[in-house]
């Protein structure tokens, strides 16, 4: 029996616990194991209308309970802490929040879980709660993993785009772009494609950090400096690199097809264009981990948790990303 895919319920007030209960019906006789609060999910079960059977499970034991009953819902109880009310963020559920992140993480570890999938945690509300450094998912992921550098990836349909720099203003971009952390940055994407997506060459497009690229020199010396050389270091070394090209002009079709992922210098400039492309179904992907970790494209939406309203197009794709890396189902 395969090692099954944990799926984080996020934030127990937000549209994670909606989303989640929904996805066994949508996989059925794929091993999936929901980590949260048993009494949220009934709660929010009951609020939706919805009659899952949730079954207590526990590391070591399957997780599919009968593949004739897809309604049966594997969950590993984590109490969230404190009393949930739908829609109304509480600070004193941050630590079952974090406490359900570190089982999965440690699962995927130690062989229990094969991948995991997460459903959206609001940070500010993790950091009211004790946890002031915690700064996101893929951050706290790569310390529980003990790892010094992760790299985002987000994908839409065939696009793929990665980012040198994530979560930083943009006055501080530049100088967080170096030969070193360019290098480390494609060499995990380089490898993670190989690996995880099992392409053999990848062929990534880097683009510049600014406007045309630079223009020679004139708009900025980052590509003169650093990008362009480092690029040409790396494709010394076997890489399949084209850039640095001028990110308005990069997302193009029939440049994309000679591609398999993207590079982006910074948070919003690739991830805009990514989000057009799938916004609702679009996938984080964490590439550098010792495991696999897909995640949604999207936050809790409070206002929605426990309507009926959410849309799982994002989740459901991460789900079945995250089997399909797996190995546990075909793309």
């Amino acid at each position: 029996m395969p090692s099954p895919v944990a799926v984080t319920c996020g934030d127990p007030a937000g549209i994670g616990p909606d989303l989640a209960l929904a996805l066994p019906a949508l996989f059925p006789g794929k091993p999936l194991v929901v980590i949260g609060d048993r009494e949220v999910l009934e709660q929010r079960a009951h609020q939706l209308g919805m009659t899952p059977r949730l079954w207590d499970w526990q590391p070591g034991e399957p997780a599919i309970r009968d593949p004739l009953t897809p309604d049966f819902v594997s969950v590993w109880h984590t109490p969230a802490g404190a009393a949930v009310t739908a829609g109304q963020a509480d600070p004193a559920t941050a630590s079952g929040t974090i406490e359900m992140l570190t089982r999965a993480a440690r699962g995927c570890m130690d062989g229990t879980f094969s991948a995991m999938v997460t459903a959206p945690v609001a940070k500010n509300i993790i950091c009211d709660g004790g946890y002031p450094d915690f700064t996101g998912h893929t951050e706290f992921l790569a310390e529980q993993a003990g790892v010094d550098r992760v790299v985002m990836m987000l994908t839409a349909r065939e696009l793929r785009v990665a980012l040198a720099t994530t979560h930083l203003p943009l006055s501080q971009v530049p100088a967080a772009i170096t030969p070193d952390s360019l290098i480390r940055t494609l060499t995990i994407l380089r490898d993670d494609l190989v690996d995880k997506y099992r392409i053999s060459v990848p062929r990534i497009m880097v683009l510049g950090l600014n406007p045309h690229a630079g223009e020679g020199g004139h708009l900025g010396r980052e590509e003169l400096d650093v990008i362009i050389p480092t690029l040409q270091q790396l494709r010394d070394q076997g890489f399949d690199i084209t850039g640095p090209l001028p990110a308005d002009t990069a997302f193009q079709p029939h440049l994309l097809e000679q591609h398999d992922a993207v590079l982006a210098m910074y948070h919003d400039q690739g991830l805009p264009v990514l989000k057009y492309a799938g916004f609702g179904e679009a996938i984080n992907i964490t590439l550098g981990l010792p495991f696999i970790r897909t995640s949604v494209d999207h936050g809790t939406a409070f206002e929605l948790a426990g309507t009926g309203k959410a849309k799982s197009g994002s989740l459901v794709a991460a789900t079945r990303l995250a089997l399909n890396l797996a190995a546990l189902e075909d793309a």
